[in-house]
């Protein structure tokens, strides 16, 4: 077995069982050292810490697997580490009505690298570090075993593979793929697109959100920015608002959008569809004094990397600055931050800086989450990125 030797006092992270060895902590390492390859990762003084994937492209040198010496990593430890996730899961199908979850949130599922969605009968995978395309076929092994019928989809078309010497890469694992499937979630029905999507080809991590934005909108207008396939106005006139205006830059999503309301057999006189900039169009919005009762802001990541966090503050504060201008008194923002790089606290800071800039009263009354089959693991904080703020004005 091939092994890497950690710097003095650079083991904290492993013995706080953090799956992560950045380039610098490493003193030296011996053996073949491949894309992927299974390395033992060893203390200053030798003492074994953990068995981890190498990836000799990335900062991040090594993604652990095991802290358990014992471990293999075979066919075996794919398919016991997502029972056990399936397991802490299950719960969610029927509290939510759905059948479509997250069974893999990578690291925090203890699967570093490996993102796993099932849309009804559809199992999209993400194979997004070197290690996790190494063992690719046994990866694909442990998903048969536990949805035999499903067809496997694979979306490992990001960026971040070409951090780990990888090219982005889509194709389809087993089955033959629709364009699209219907789920069901808090008894609505969402049409996935599975070719085209963002992500995997939906947003799961924004369930209970949806299920909290709906709460806000019976009888109210509704303003629904980044609107993406329109699931939180779906939300909003499933629970009764008097009008919603989603606002994209996509055609497609808003067609799908279109095609998500049809499905549930809403009223779609009631709801604009409108491909637009965001920024643009709320800058109109004030010089035109148009207000509206529910405002919501999902937008995309700002924060790619903390250079940019000052930059991506900006953008965030301009953007709910100009939504709380937007609100009727007693008026609810909706306000979300995707990037993990931004801190709660700091985003926080930001909508009342809006506020204040906007001459309005803000009161936080509820925060927000992703939802819980994306979980935080207690040795990778990392894991914890959607932020959000139910914003009374």
């Amino acid at each position: 077995m091939s092994a890497i030797t950690l710097r003095q006092e650079r083991e904290k992270s492993m013995l706080r069982r953090h799956p992560w060895i950045f380039e610098g902590a490493i003193e030296k390492a011996e053996g073949t050292l491949r894309s992927g390859e299974t390395v033992d990762v060893l203390a200053h003084d030798g003492t074994w810490l953990a068995k981890a994937a190498y990836s000799p492209s990335s900062q991040i040198r090594a993604r652990v697997w095991s802290f358990e010496r014992d471990e293999v990593i075979d066919n075996s430890f794919f398919k016991r580490k997502m029972q056990q996730a399936l397991g802490r899961k299950q719960h969610i199908l029927e509290k939510h009505n759905t059948n479509a979850y997250r069974l893999i949130a990578a690291e925090a599922d203890g699967l570093p690298g490996i993102t796993i969605d099932v849309y009804a009968d559809v199992v999209v995978v993400q194979l997004l570090s070197a290690g996790a395309e190494k063992h690719r076929k046994k990866i694909t092994w442990a998903i048969e075993q536990l949805y035999p019928t499903a067809v496997i989809h694979e979306r490992s078309d990001l960026d971040v593979r070409k951090k780990e010497g990888l090219e982005p890469l889509v194709q389809t694992l087993k089955g033959d793929l629709p364009d699209s499937v219907v789920i069901r979630e808090n008894g609505i029905s969402i049409i996935v697109d599975l070719i085209n999507g963002h992500k995997t080809g939906f947003y799961l991590d924004q369930r209970e959100n949806r299920r909290i934005a709906g709460s806000y909108c019976k009888d109210k207008h509704v303003l629904n920015c980044f609107s993406f396939s329109g699931t939180f106005g779906l939300y909003a006139m499933n629970a009764g608002a008097k009008s919603v205006v989603n606002v994209d830059a996509s055609s497609s999503a808003l067609a799908l959008s279109k095609d998500i309301l049809a499905l549930n057999k809403l009223d779609s006189t009631k709801v604009s569809h409108l491909k637009r900039d965001v920024f643009e169009l709320l800058r109109e919005y004030k010089e035109a004094d148009k207000r509206f009762d529910v405002i919501i802001l999902d937008p995309p990541k700002f924060v790619d990397s903390k250079h940019n966090l000052n930059k991506a503050a900006r953008g965030y504060k301009d953007i709910n600055r100009l939504a709380l201008s937007l609100l009727n008194e007693n008026g609810i923002l909706l306000s979300f931050s995707c990037s993990g790089l931004m801190p709660q606290d700091l985003f926080q800071k930001i909508v009342a800086d809006a506020a204040l800039d906007a001459h309005k009263d803000v009161y936080f009354t509820q925060r927000m989450s992703q939802s819980e089959d994306h979980p935080v693991s207690g040795n990778f904080p990392e894991g914890y990125y959607l932020k959000g703020l139910v914003c009374s004005v």
